[in-house]
């Protein structure tokens, strides 16, 4: 699996303690700043779901996306820049400040820099708008030396490394677009990103922004956040879980199946929550990270504005006052991509994440699109008014991030998924000819 090529000088992977700081001279009053991160379920800042302009659909993030906004990737966290909203995040193993005002950011020449201080920490860093670009952040407390973190700028989405090679994946679009168009009872989006370098890490969509409910597919996020914390020493897969009858719901899963109360290890509650979906382990796993608050806060740190975690799984209730979860096929492949690339996990934990997915049990979309043996790892979503299918083609030399996501009625949305998921590959196993469509 190929990772980014990313020079870094320092690194706070493992390490509990507090980042080595000493107060700015000319420290920056700030704010932290709740509603200009998504809604979190578990704080202030949540608002009310848009009214919908096509059914299952929620047309208007809390936050509006924008091409601006860049995070810096460093080991063990990341450091989220607004520039048009003049905030800033940092969020690793020693800590997070919460989404924070910067009114005194300087954004020229296509970089963004200015230093805040949180609770006598001081943050001054410099990072370029540019995905793939370099960015440093320095991070300074009094007494003890500074620490400067080096690190992969990550935008959604990232430019592609050869804009010759990616414009050979210009076509798929339209052939795209013709699927996406002849799907009249479910709105679709798509979105494709090349890892393989074979098209240049080029990414393409349609209706890339589209922000249908999350369903299932939100239990990536889920596992991102809860393998973040293994990496950073604070959880461990063999630790146990008190799984109680009232942790108990249907849909999909095993665990239901089983006789409570019982310990339930925290590898097996990863696997069972990819592998077969599994609702009682996102249940339990929510709860275990601290509620929502958390995993919207991984969504905040990566600049993924459609995405929230608003309710737990099979919560009726919850669905009826209008709390939901939401995403977009964007927002998937800025995960998929980040996580391919070792910016928000470590090679283990990318690699178990991959594995579990690899495990998938519910195959009725991408691999029952494509041929009997195709390699690919991926996570399905379904609701009554909603069908998804995301994850990873792993054909050798190929491997591609793609997330398939529609509204509206899921037998005709599963037919949809299915017809996307065959232009795709298709297209990748034919010989490359050269040709640009404009």
């Amino acid at each position: 699996m190929r990772k980014s090529d990313k020079r870094r000088s320092s690194s706070l992977l493992g390490n509990s303690a507090r980042v080595p700081l000493k107060v700015l001279t000319a420290a920056v009053a700030l704010a932290v700043l709740a509603t200009t991160g998504p809604a979190t379920a578990d704080g202030p800042g949540q608002a009310p779901v848009a009214e919908s302009h096509e059914p299952g659909v929620d047309p208007t993030p809390e936050r509006p996306p924008t091409s601006e906004v860049s995070w810096l990737s460093f080991p063990g966290g990341v450091f989220a820049v607004d520039p048009l909203g003049h905030t800033v995040r940092y969020r690793a193993c020693d800590g997070d400040t919460g989404r924070v005002a910067d009114p005194t950011m300087r954004v020229a020449a296509g970089v963004a820099s200015g230093a805040v201080v949180v609770g006598g920490t001081a943050y001054r860093y410099r990072v370029p708008l540019v995905g793939r670009s370099e960015g440093t952040l320095e991070v300074i407390q009094r007494h003890r030396p500074p620490t400067t973190l080096t690190g992969v700028v990550v935008t959604s989405p990232q430019p592609p490394t050869d804009p010759v090679a990616g414009a050979r994946l210009f076509p798929l679009s339209g052939q795209l677009a013709r699927v996406v168009a002849d799907a009249s009872l479910n709105p679709a989006g798509v979105t494709v990103r090349d890892l393989s370098g074979r098209y240049g890490d080029q990414q393409i969509a349609v209706n890339g922004s589209l922000r249908p409910k999350a369903a299932s597919v939100i239990k990536l996020w889920i596992l991102v956040e809860l393998l973040r914390r293994v990496d950073c020493g604070q959880v461990f897969l063999d630790d146990g879980v008190l799984v109680t009858p009232e942790d108990v719901v249907g849909g999909t899963g095993q665990l239901q199946f089983e006789t409570f109360p019982q310990v339930v290890t925290v590898h097996r509650l990863a696997q069972y929550l990819i592998k077969y979906s599994d609702n009682v382990a996102a249940n339990v796993l929510i709860t275990y990270l601290g509620g929502f608050a958390p995993v919207n806060a991984l969504i905040d740190s990566m600049n993924q504005r459609s995405t929230i975690l608003a309710r737990r799984m099979l919560d009726s209730a919850a669905a009826q006052r209008g709390e939901e979860n939401y995403t977009s096929p964007d927002d998937v492949v800025s995960l998929l991509g980040a996580v391919w690339d070792g910016e928000i996990l470590t090679p283990a934990s990318r690699d178990l994440m991959i594995g579990f997915m690899r495990e998938q049990t519910l195959n009725t979309k991408i691999p029952a699109a494509l041929p009997p043996g195709v390699p690919v790892a991926h996570k399905t979503g379904d609701l009554p008014d909603a069908s998804h299918d995301v994850g990873y083609y792993l054909i050798p030399g190929t491997e591609t991030a793609v997330a398939f996501l529609t509204a509206g009625p899921m037998a005709t949305g599963d037919e949809t998924v299915r017809r996307m998921a065959r232009t795709v590959y298709d297209f990748l196993v034919t010989p490359v000819a050269g040709a640009v469509e404009e």
